[in-house]
């Protein structure tokens, strides 16, 4: 099976300008996603994981390596090199990201939150609108939320908006960063249940888990990854 997502040697570092310093993220990162499966990083703080999915959906512009998408139209692409214009076309259509944290205008209400990347792709109002409902009713949200900003809202509140919000419009690659880190046991066994779904409707995924049992659980395919080698290290092992 051909897969949608292809990184090969994949690393980022950061430059400290003032210290004249470069600090490594992640380094030689090689793994395959596919349709209906999802693929599981793991490894110790440090390992670059939260960056291997920031180069991919390109918050981060990575520092070497390739990173390969397959599109609807089958046309494979180096998201390593793509324009900011293309990436923000596949993000709109394609590349979904669910983060840790909620981002959001402040007087818009939870519900609107969630219909809103239905909306932008041009599905009707009322029919986003119900789909959020069911979103957020599954995901234990209580109804006399719904029509309320999630500014207020608590931090496992939050992340049930925003995980309501990165899954209503079944995006084809899905990025998910410690998605249930917040969540109660009850409601994290409702994100598996959806996950599950959402990868029997054809979903790949790539994703972090805070708790091994949901890597075990959710996991297709489990990459490892190990803290990069710092620069400093390398000078000092060639010098001995």
């Amino acid at each position: 099976m051909e897969s949608i997502l292809k990184i090969e040697g994949l690393s980022k570092h950061f430059l400290l300008y003032d210290q004249n310093k470069l600090i490594p993220s992640c380094a030689n990162v090689d793994l395959s996603v596919h349709a209906g499966q999802l693929t599981a990083l793991v490894g110790p703080t440090g390992a670059g994981k939260s960056s291997v999915l920031k180069c991919v959906y390109r918050t981060y512009l990575p520092s070497g390596g390739r990173i390969l998408y397959r599109d609807a139209g089958g046309h494979r692409i180096d998201l390593a090199q793509a324009s900011e214009h293309h990436m923000l076309q596949l993000r709109h259509a394609e590349i979904g990201f669910v983060t840790q944290f909620l981002h959001c205008l402040p007087r818009k209400s939870a519900l609107d939150v969630v219909a809103e990347p239905l909306i932008t792709r041009g599905e009707h109002r009322e029919a986003a609108q119900a789909k959020a409902r069911e979103l957020l009713a599954l995901l234990n949200v209580p109804e006399r939320l719904w029509a309320v900003p999630p500014a207020t809202f608590s931090g496992g509140e939050k992340q049930r908006v925003n995980l309501a919000r990165g899954l209503i419009a079944r995006p084809r690659l899905l990025l998910l960063d410690e998605p249930t880190a917040s969540l109660d046991p009850a409601t994290t066994d409702r994100v598996v249940d959806l996950l599950q779904s959402i990868k029997h409707e054809g979903v790949a995924m790539l994703a972090i888990f805070h708790h091994p049992d949901l890597v075990r659980r959710l996991g297709d395919r489990v990459i490892e990854l190990a803290p990069p080698v710092a620069v400093s290290d390398i000078l000092e092992t060639c010098a001995s």
